[in-house]
């Protein structure tokens, strides 16, 4: 009950029902607020209880200075947890620990239950083996439960032995859509009360939901399994951005290009820790649709949510996919009541402010390999001929003759273009080809660099199966792949690529032999409105046959590419690339094959999988001929806004929603017939590879021991900017070589059978082999080396080494260990294990320039010590070169319930230096005092 200090408590009743809701206009100030905030006073309110939540608190959301820096502690409650099975597998994995954890401290297990709904979305698992056959939707169903049969007969046994935890089964849909098709409530009602629908969740791209005017943002797994055991979120009041939209998107441009386009802004800008905040009168020209595919992109731009306030369109998106007609009143009434209806005249109190025009939006891709690398499409191949330079060796191989690209131009927010975006065209034309022959006759290969340069080139000949043959060179598109919670969420886009598909057809093109084409849709609500439409066949002859439903490529799961393939590129170096309609393409995620990775809207995936390279300029060059010989541009198979828009309109109904997801908790029969054990405590295998107990809580006291400085350490990697936690903890395919690999064979397990570190992080002793695995990862102290090296100093010289061997090699020395890191250190997904693999590890400091909010959070979360260097100070202006012995002191201050703000570091090199300590708030400095947050939510659940 909440103490209700403000005398906000009242009713609302919407029908025949009545809610008892807390008004936000009791407190002073809140008229001005903007939405996010609004919704976390709402939260504040009814949660008050004098102590952990105090009325001080209410009067602070309230009062917020928009420019002040954030320093004033909240805590949230959200309303439920959400799940992917990646993350979701371990967080099950503790809480089954903790319940025997509790048994042997004396306390209940039955304690160790959710108090708030936690749905868990089977979605990650799913490996694109097969592809470009009508079976091969139904095959990699098969595989995927014979790889995984014990993980989902552990996720079932979950469900039956915690209250308030539902799993959705395999071969339904990505979480995130499933999120905002029919999980989200937007506004949640609970015990007669009615409140904002809340949520965190175990996948950075939680925030998707944002679209729908629902607060939340991804966190650890550990931060998961604490919210799921009721204990709030610490958090800073935040700075809130506000982003305000203007106009509307020309005619050729779609979602993904305004996503790429907005998270090349934000980066630029600066938004890590702060929440962004749509508003102005575009943002009622934006479809719901869009609106999600933008606050899935959240983590990309580096903010803690994205959101868009509730309006007629959420309500609109409501009742189409299936919600009671209750629900769409009550969301309604209840956003006009709290003053959370958006008025698009309205410009709320912000911290800072960005405008962009919709109409300015070009069509774009991004990469090579981050997100925020946004390329204007007409400029594409001429960026792709510069960045390939940096995967091969210009001039070794020869290269084919280039004639002089349009002048370079620094486009804006930093990016090298080679148009000026202000003046791009969007496509497609009317009638002719915008983008069609030019001077050199139709179809004239134009791979120009700008500068008239050769580009590297090295072609391969491969004999396909059938005995045919084609050539592949550097820059071959092998994978194309429309995928992704982002863009499979949205009908506009993934029409498009239908409409991409059958017009390509209808003029005889198909994809190139050499590229993987693979249909990972988000929800089977998907393949309903292709089929209903008459799209199937089409998309399933240029090769994008449904491969499954659930994340795939984007995630790491693309699968293998064709063995002839494979051969080519490896054997002869090739900087092949990969197409995706993902939010994530990081070195070393999509697949080992390919370097270079492109994001781009699903209708350009199904372009340049016609393509076949990324040296085409497919804007301006034929993607190849039809039926006559006659040459076929981009222009020619793009449909008009008119055409997609009729298929949306005709296709899509309420039912195909209500008949998804009428039992969506139950499963196929494959599902219901694993054979699941019983009782509250798991009967742990001792011969499982999949699911094992981990030794977090092993010799833990009631009471933690006091917090230590940090003696005699050594660096066991010393890495550079923008490290992610796809570098620190991969969650792709395990080699055999590899200390994970080699656990694997030691256990019997055949490669074929070695499935991915992502489905594996349920066994802590392949995760900790596989942290700091990436193949790309590049450790500075073991240079020369690409993959999960270090070097060993408790050996003489210090040998190259294996990472965990050297960490096994340290732990039993008892040395501690040191990571040193660049800026943005732990970007990307929002991965547990990447915290949990370092602690285990033995790492008891990562010293960097800057952290991703999550990653520096889960660090605390398991008594990992985040500091960073001083403003201006890097590794190397400190001369540090990882060989060094590190002390680090004034970290034994926290024993006194304070935290300091610098602790003291030296080396015996003769460096030294303040380091900032950034632990952010009390709550975060007692769960390191605890060890962890775990340890300090199972001391206070034992005591309550």
């Amino acid at each position: 009950m909440s103490a209700n200090s403000f005398d906000a408590r009242s009713t609302l009743r919407v029908g025949d029902e009545s809610y008892e809701i807390f008004k936000l206009d009791k407190v002073e100030g809140s008229a001005r607020l903007p939405y996010s905030l609004k919704v976390l006073l709402e939260n504040l309110l009814r949660t008050e209880d004098g102590a952990n939540i105090t009325a001080d608190h209410i009067r602070a959301v309230g009062g917020w200075d928009s420019q002040a820096q954030p320093s004033q502690e909240i805590q949230f409650t959200p309303a439920r947890v959400i799940m992917q099975d990646f993350t979701g597998v371990p967080c099950v994995v503790d809480l089954a620990t903790m319940r025997e954890a509790v048994k042997e401290l004396g306390g209940d297990p039955a304690k160790i239950n959710p108090l708030a709904p936690a749905e868990l979305v089977i979605d990650h698992s799913v490996i694109a083996d097969k592809f470009g056959t009508h079976e091969a939707f139904a095959q990699n169903v098969e595989l995927e439960y014979g790889r995984n049969r014990e993980r989902y007969q552990f996720l079932r046994w979950g469900q039956t032995a915690f209250d308030e935890f539902k799993v959705v089964p395999p071969g339904t849909g990505i979480v995130h859509q499933v999120n905002i098709e029919h999980l989200a409530r937007t506004v949640m009602v609970r015990n007669g009360q009615a409140y904002p629908d809340t949520l965190v969740g175990t996948d950075s791209h939680t925030t998707m939901v944002n679209g729908l005017g629902v607060l939340g943002w991804g966190v650890g797994g550990i931060e998961a399994e604490a919210a799921m055991l009721g204990q709030p979120v610490s958090m800073l009041i935040p700075r809130v951005v506000g982003f305000k939209l203007t106009g509307e998107l020309k005619p050729g441009t779609t979602a993904t290009d305004l996503v790429l386009t907005i998270t090349e802004m934000l980066r630029k800008h600066g938004v890590v820790g702060k929440f962004v905040e749509f508003y102005g009168e575009g943002v009622a020209a934006t479809s719901l649709a869009n609106r999600a595919t933008i606050g899935n992109m959240s983590p990309e731009f580096g903010s803690t949510a994205a959101i868009f306030p509730i309006d007629a369109e959420t309500i609109k998106y409501l009742k189409l996919t299936g919600r009671s007609e209750q629900q769409l009143a009550l969301v309604e009434a209840y956003a006009k009541e709290q003053g959370l209806w958006l008025d698009p005249a309205a410009e709320p109190d912000f911290s800072e402010k960005l405008e962009l025009d919709l109409a300015s939006v070009v069509p774009s891709i991004a990469g090579p390999k981050r997100p925020q690398d946004r390329i204007v499409l007409a400029g594409a191949a001429q960026q792709f001929a510069k960045d390939v330079l940096n995967y091969v060796e210009a001039g070794v191989t020869g290269g084919d003759d280039r004639k002089p690209g349009v002048p370079q131009q620094t486009a804006p927010h930093g990016v090298a273009s080679p148009v000026d975006e202000a003046s791009a065209e969007s496509f497609p034309a009317s009638d002719a080809p915008a983008y069609g022959s030019d001077d050199n006759g139709a179809g004239a290969p134009q791979h120009a660099d700008g500068t008239g340069e050769r580009v590297p080139s090295n072609p391969v000949t491969v004999t396909a199966p059938d005995g045919s043959t084609y050539e592949i060179d550097h820059g071959a598109v092998t994978v194309a792949a429309i995928t992704s919670c982002t863009n499979t969420s949205n009908p506009y886009v993934m029409v498009a690529a239908a409409l991409v598909a059958k017009k390509a057809v209808e003029k005889g093109l198909t994809r190139k032999p050499w590229v993987k084409t693979t249909l990972a849709p988000g929800s089977k609500v998907v393949t309903d409105y292709f089929d209903k439409a008459g799209l199937t066949p089409y998309l399933d002859k240029v090769g994008f046959n449904l491969v499954g439903y659930g994340c795939t490529t984007c995630i790491g799961n693309s699968g293998p590419l064709p063995d002839e393939v494979s051969k080519a590129v490896n054997e002869n170096d090739l900087a092949v690339t990969s197409v995706l309609s993902g939010n994530r393409n990081f070195e070393g995620r999509i697949n080992p094959d390919v370097k270079m990775n492109y994001l781009a809207s699903p209708p350009l995936v199904v372009a340049y999988a016609i393509a076949g390279s990324m040296k085409v300029d497919i804007t301006k060059e034929a993607l190849g001929v039809d039926t006559e010989g006659k040459p076929v541009y981009l222009a020619d198979i793009w449909p008009t806004e008119a055409e997609v828009n009729d298929v949306v309109a005709n296709a899509i109904g309420e039912d195909m929603f209500s008949k998804s997801y009428s039992d969506v908790f139950a499963g196929d029969a494959q599902w219901q017939a694993l054979p699941i054990p019983t009782g509250n405590t798991f009967e742990w295998d001792p011969e499982s590879t999949y699911v094992r107990k981990p030794p977090y809580f092993e010799g833990m006291a009631m009471d933690p021991s006091p917090v230590q400085d940090i003696a005699g350490a050594r660096v066991l990697a010393k890495l550079g900017d923008s490290v992610t936690t796809d570098h620190i903890s991969p969650a792709g395919a395990i080699k055999a070589d590899t200390p994970a690999g080699k656990y694997l064979t030691e256990h019997g397990v055949e490669r074929r059978d070695f499935n991915s570190y992502g489905s594996r992080r349920g066994n802590h002793e392949v995760m900790i082999r596989g942290t700091f695995a990436n193949i790309r990862l590049r450790n500075q102290i073991a240079p020369g080396t690409e993959g999960g090296f270090t070097r060993d100093f408790t050996v003489a010289d210090g040998p190259v080494s294996f990472i965990y061997d050297a960490s096994q090699n340290y732990q039993a020395a008892g040395i501690p260990l040191v990571v040193l890191a660049g800026k943005e250190y732990g970007s990307g997904s929002s991965r547990d294990w990447a915290a949990k693999g370092t602690a285990l590890l033995g790492v008891k400091a990562v010293i960097a320039e800057s952290y991703e909010r999550i990653h520096r959070s889960n660090l605390i979360g398991m008594g990992v010590l985040p500091l960073q260097f001083p403003e201006g100070a890097t590794a190397e202006t400190l001369g540090l070169t990882g060989e060094e012995t590190f002390s680090i002191t004034g970290v034994t201050a926290l024993n006194d319930g304070s935290t300091p703000r610098t602790v003291k570091v030296t080396t015996d090199t003769g460096v030294e230096f303040d380091a900032v300590v950034r632990i952010d708030t009390p709550g975060e400095a007692d769960y390191y005092r605890n060890g962890g947050i775990m340890q300090y939510v199972l001391r206070s659940l034992i005591r309550k």
